[in-house]
């Protein structure tokens, strides 16, 4: 396999732009330059690598070859450290790691690591996506790092244990009085209107089960923003769960409380990322290890 390292940047360039035109813009080449760097790049494979819509999207054979891209420049940018040699990073040296992180974390506790990692020289591209499915942009070699739920390494990654976000069921007092006036009764709950994330989000559905014991569907709203989530369950929209950090902003004003007060519903975090001997990659990882400590429960 005849590779060369200009058709791996290249590759990555136009997953991550998501078209041939936008990685000869970021790359300072012509589209013509891409497009004969792919074409040589999947010749050397023998596969098809890039699916050419909008935005282009790696094939199977795509995603692992990707994972290889993205590994290669890691690499390449550390070994580049070591010789003094700063020619091929991003900006004013900075080095791009690309990591998924839940919408609860990007809220609460992750951004003093992220901006840690940039005191290193990384700079993050951050997905969204709920702990339980960002495991999936590792294993499509999207990204290097991931915060999740799942506890069990993907292929070809190392884990570590980051601690447990808990959250506990909350609503306004306006709401427990209307919907819930005589508690969190199975009644009251299958009736009383409930905020989710989106049509991931079973965190709702998780502590319903765990009172009740029964499938209940109640009403529902969705709104996929966690900055405002809290805000939509003191104005009323419905009951939803809350991280501890964005509950202690409202805690002293009263403005939302615990349906249930003796409800909580811990969700661990794992931090999992490619095994490799990368520097960069571990600052980031220590980085992030260390806001958990001071955030997460243990």
């Amino acid at each position: 396999m005849d590779v060369q390292f200009e058709q791996l940047r290249t590759f990555v360039a136009v997953i991550d732009q998501g078209s041939f035109e936008a990685a000869a813009r970021q790359l300072h080449v012509t589209p013509s330059a891409v497009s004969q760097r792919m074409k040589a790049l999947e010749t050397a494979i023998g596969r098809v690598l890039v699916e050419r819509g909008k935005p282009a999207r790696p094939t199977p054979s795509g995603e692992v070859v990707l994972r290889l891209a993205r590994q290669v420049a890691l690499l390449e940018r550390d070994v580049l450290d070591q010789l003094g040699d700063d020619s091929t990073a991003t900006a004013a040296g900075f080095t791009r790691i690309p990591i998924v992180v839940n919408g609860d974390s990007l809220n609460t506790w992750v951004l003093p690591a992220l901006a840690a990692a940039v005191r290193a020289g990384i700079c993050v591209d951050v997905y969204r996506e709920d702990q339980d499915h960002s495991v999936e942009l590792l294993r499509r070699g999207t990204v290097m790092a991931a915060v999740t739920s799942e506890a069990r390494p993907v292929q070809g990654c190392a884990v570590r244990r980051l601690g447990r976000m808990r959250y506990r069921p909350m609503a306004s007092p306006e709401f427990v009085r209307t919907w819930l006036p005589d508690g969190p009764t199975v009644a009251n709950l299958a009736r009383a209107p409930m905020l989710v994330f989106d049509r991931k989000d079973d965190l709702q559905h998780r502590y319903l089960r765990q009172r009740t014991r029964q499938p209940l569907d109640p009403p529902r709203s969705y709104l996929p923003s966690s900055g405002d989530f809290p805000e939509a369950i003191r104005l009323g929209l419905g009951w939803g769960m809350l991280p501890g950090q964005q509950i202690a902003r409202y805690q002293d004003s009263g403005a939302i409380v615990p349906i249930d007060p003796d409800a909580v519903l811990d969700v661990p975090l794992y931090w999992q990322q490619w095994r490799l001997d990368s520097r960069l990659l571990t600052a980031l990882a220590d980085a992030v290890a260390a806001a958990a400590a001071a955030s997460l429960e243990r």
